[in-house]
């Protein structure tokens, strides 16, 4: 029995480490791009940023310890069942309760692991992520201001930048323009050749201005008067504007970061739910370990011939099945529709109820155990689960070396089509169960109706499958190769003078085909998709409706040519549909030293479609030469041809890059840069659009030499090897996009140093394996 055992745990335990990586992955895939970014602007110290991911984990592997237990015992078993080891164990006596008995420990062990966690671990590491922010959030205000990018986030200020020079423990800002809107009709304006920026502390940071000028109106006798004055240094504190939400993270980091003793003590005053709510849930997650364990055994032995594909869809269904009923139940907890306990353990009570009543079933030889076998056993008979056809079993006549394609090829691309079919759908579903648990709270908070939330999730799932669709050809690669390795499949290709290149032509052809396939489908339908799928998720929000026009832009700046002057147009109001603003400044810089040259005002302008030009009415002109007016003027009406911008260039349209096609982004960044504003990070999106869908066979290059080299060791270690490749694949893509965004990279250089490296390493390896 120990010999059983001892191999029982083993089948389980690598299926539920390998399940619970893939499940944390795919849960801090939302906070790696985030958490790189700040690395590359040097808002946070590689320390800082290793600090905020380990903080991070304890929440997580809360919900993924209670999967990787699930996953572990039906993967485990259903490749027991599939194998006929089952059935043999069986013979010998072993009964459905010594499994509950061998499992039942590894149960217990994530019970207990998960139950530290939740209780100890996760409350600290979130009260240290709350103090590390927080210690971050003066650092990141300073490195967050991008140059040529007008920035609104300090109090009562807006910062425009020309360049910024990154330093150890301060900024060099250069070519600095600062507007104080203490006064929003008139803004006091600073200008300065050059800034040395430090934090200070208490949510403020100090701006050393040098060889700068003031222009400010002052009241003088009660009459106003225009005041120019330089100075050669200067010091000014800027205060950070509070955010809606600065954690990374859950919204609720505040409760979750409360001790267990503390949080006790809330629940006996007013408003005591929430408190009583995580109390409860810290003790029902991990509880989730032993009721899934209960339900996942019946159905592992019962899924005889369909195996681990079976045992992966199976796992699926009943994680969105459990925490649908968890989310659920909490949710109606928090409205005070159903008592606490009730909301929050229901789902365990159910699942535990049909866990038991599954095993008794199978125990005594009833119909239930039945009824699921021969469900699993019609799934198994479809398609997708169909047994292969080996080569042996195809007419060799028709085998004609160099010819394409040969049965041989079809052969390996239906195993490589079939696998990569159910790793895609696998993928997109869970990621589809997972954003469909975030969501729940406001489904019912909101009252959502669920058919929005299915056109959402609808929506949603184009943009999934173009994200998908390279870790599932990788791991469909490995797979494929990998079994055609285990079962001397490839062996014997060779033995008739079939190269390793010949056989991996088809899987190159295909995943380039699938490339092309998905640089077409983002030029036709994914950005519509996507646009449809952020105004639903702005339903389910409940937040208010977004406009992709901008006409409360209130900074922008005009057409920008070389060696002439630089305009920054502020208004208070502008009409898109009458053409009209309302109190207009136009600010004129001198194009070498960036100190004004012009400043116009007016309370009214409008465009004039005969003229071509836009009328100033009820205003004034000043023209400065240092800290002189040179000259001042007032008008009723007026007309200054050289500001010939049109109207529609300051309807600019707030999309993002996923909204747009290659065509139309490139037209964007084009706009936007005339504007003044930043395009870095779009341009290293717009390179992306031809980079991403390359990746496809990037991955088919490099997966190849791996399978082959992990020789009969199965397709479970394919699969974790896939996930380690896709790991370091997006640490690399986004490391390199990251800098990329912060300039330290050319776009170019961000966009396609991935594809580079991984498919140079990819090539070498495969010139090193033996054909």
């Amino acid at each position: 029995m120990r010999i059983f055992t001892r191999y029982i745990w083993h089948e389980v335990l690598s299926h539920a480490v390998l399940g619970g990586a893939l499940f944390t992955f795919i849960l801090f895939m939302k906070y790696l791009g985030q958490l790189l970014e700040m690395a590359a602007r040097n808002s946070a110290s590689l320390g800082s940023v290793a600090k905020i991911f380990l903080f991070l984990l304890p929440n997580t592997l809360s919900l993924t310890i209670p999967m990787a237990v699930l996953v572990g015992v039906l993967l485990g078993l259903s490749r027991l069942a599939a194998d006929s080891e089952i059935t043999a164990m069986k013979a010998v006596g072993i009964g459905v309760w010594f499994f509950v008995r061998v499992v039942s420990v590894i149960a217990i062990v994530g019970w207990g692991i998960s139950l530290a966690d939740s209780l100890y671990v996760a409350p600290k590491a979130t009260a240290a992520l709350l103090k590390l922010e927080s210690s971050l959030k003066n650092q990141q205000a300073s490195f967050e201001v991008e140059p040529r990018v007008f920035y609104e986030d300090f109090k009562n200020y807006v910062l425009y930048v020309q360049d910024i020079r990154a330093g150890a423990g301060a900024s060099r800002w250069q070519r600095v323009f600062l507007a104080d809107l203490s006064d929003p009709v008139s803004p006091k304006i600073t200008t300065a050749e050059e800034a040395v920026v430090a934090d200070s502390g208490a949510q403020t940071i100090l701006m050393r201005l040098r060889n700068g000028t003031e222009h400010e109106m002052v009241s003088n006798n009660g009459a106003p008067q225009y005041q120019v004055s330089t100075f050669q240094e200067s010091e000014l504190p800027l205060t950070i504007s509070t955010q809606e939400d600065p954690h990374i993270g859950h919204n609720d980091t505040p409760i979750l970061a409360m001790g267990n003793r503390v949080l006790y003590e809330h629940t006996k005053g007013p408003g005591g739910k929430p408190y009583l709510i995580e109390l409860h849930k810290r003790f029902a997650y991990p509880a989730a370990c032993l009721v899934l364990m209960l339900i996942g055994i019946p159905l592992g032995i019962s899924s005889r011939r369909g195996g681990k594909s079976a045992g992966f869809v199976v796992t699926i269904a009943l994680v969105f099945i459990y925490y649908f009923f968890s989310s659920t139940g909490v949710a109606l907890a928090r409205e005070g529709k159903v008592p606490v306990f009730a909301g929050v353990w229901a789902a365990n009570i159910l699942f535990a109820f049909s866990g038991l009543l599954l095993l008794r079933q199978m125990a005594v030889g009833g119909g239930v155990n039945t009824q699921f076998a021969a469900m699993i056993s019609r799934l198994k008979s479809t398609r997708l689960f169909r047994p292969r056809v080996g080569p042996d079993k195809v007419d060799r006549n028709a085998h004609e070396r160099g010819r394409f394609p040969l049965i041989l090829d079809d052969y390996v691309l239906r195993e490589f089509l079939t696998t990569f079919a159910l790793v895609l759908a696998s993928f997109v579903l869970l990621m589809l169960v997972f954003t469909f648990f975030e969501l729940l709270g406001d489904i019912i908070r909101n009252r959502t109706p669920l058919v929005t939330v299915g056109e959402y999730l609808i929506d949603l799932t184009p943009s999934m499958i173009y994200n998908i669709t390279p870790l599932s050809v990788l791991v469909a690669v490995l797979v494929t190769f990998g079994v055609l390795t285990r079962t001397n499949e490839f062996t014997a290709m060779k033995a008739t003078g079939i190269s390793l290149y010949r056989v991996m032509v088809p899987i190159l052809v295909v995943s380039a085909m699938l490339a092309v396939a998905l640089f077409a489908f983002d030029e036709s339908y994914l950005p519509s998709a996507n646009r449809r799928q952020e105004a639903l998720r702005s339903v389910i929000k409940a937040r208010p409706a977004q406009t992709f026009l901008r006409p409360d832009q209130k900074w922008i700046f005009g057409h920008q040519e070389p060696g002439k002057p630089g305009r920054i147009f502020y208004y208070q109001f502008f009409d898109p549909d009458h053409e009209r603003f309302a109190n207009l400044t136009v600010f004129e810089f001198n194009p070498e030293s960036f100190s004004l040259s012009r400043r116009i005002f007016a309370s009214s302008v409008y465009w004039e479609p005969q003229l071509q030009q836009w009328v100033f009415e009820h205003g004034w002109e000043r023209r400065f030469d240092g800290e002189a007016v040179s000259s001042y003027s007032q008008f009723s009406v007026e007309s200054f041809p050289e500001i010939d911008e049109p109207p529609q260039y300051f309807t600019k349209q707030a999309l993002q890059s996923q909204e747009m096609n290659f065509g139309e982004l490139r037209r964007y960044i084009r706009d936007l840069g005339q504007s003044g504003f930043d395009t870095k990070q779009l341009s290293v999106q717009l390179n992306l659009k031809l980079a991403w869908p390359l990746v496809t066979l990037v991955m088919a290059v490099l997966g190849i030499p791996f399978a082959l080299s992990m020789g009969k060791r199965g397709s479970l270690t394919g699969i974790a090897t896939a996930i380690g490749l896709a790991i370091a694949y997006l640490v690399v893509t986004q490391t390199f996009e990251a800098l990329g965004n912060v300039n330290f990279l050319p776009t170019l250089l961000a966009a396609w140093s991935p594809d580079l490296l991984f498919g140079l390493a990819g090539a070498y390896l495969l010139l090193r394996t033996p054909t």
